[in-house]
């Protein structure tokens, strides 16, 4: 995966060590693919979706904040990391869902710093 870069006030690239998340989780396949087809097809906003499908964070809109690098598991970090940060009325977000050992993630990053 690509490493996002940070431009600092003194002109300096370094790399992005922390990204504010949002994610909707499922156990079933089928449940995250419904909950993708909201988000693309009918253009539901990212944490409306998250209230009503995930399994996880549902009553936050799917958010958990601010995550670091080492915070999360490798492959939904991997994942974060190379997300441009977007916001819940026009999510980029993983597609096809990540999967983990806690399931199947839709993954978006609204911040990095």
């Amino acid at each position: 995966m690509a490493t996002m870069f940070i431009l600092e006030k003194d002109g300096k690239l370094k790399p992005a060590t922390s990204v504010k998340v949002r994610h909707i989780l499922c156990e079933k396949h089928g449940k995250i693919m419904e909950a993708m087809e909201k988000i693309k097809v009918d253009n539901m906003r990212f944490d409306k979706v998250a209230e009503q499908f995930s399994e996880d964070k549902a009553k936050a809109g799917g958010s958990l904040g601010w995550m670091t690098r080492g915070g999360m598991v490798g492959v939904f970090q991997d994942a974060a990391f190379a997300l441009q940060p977007s916001s819940c009325d026009k999510p980029i977000y993983t597609d096809p869902p990540v999967k983990t050992k806690f399931g199947y993630h839709i993954i978006m990053v609204e911040d990095r710093k």
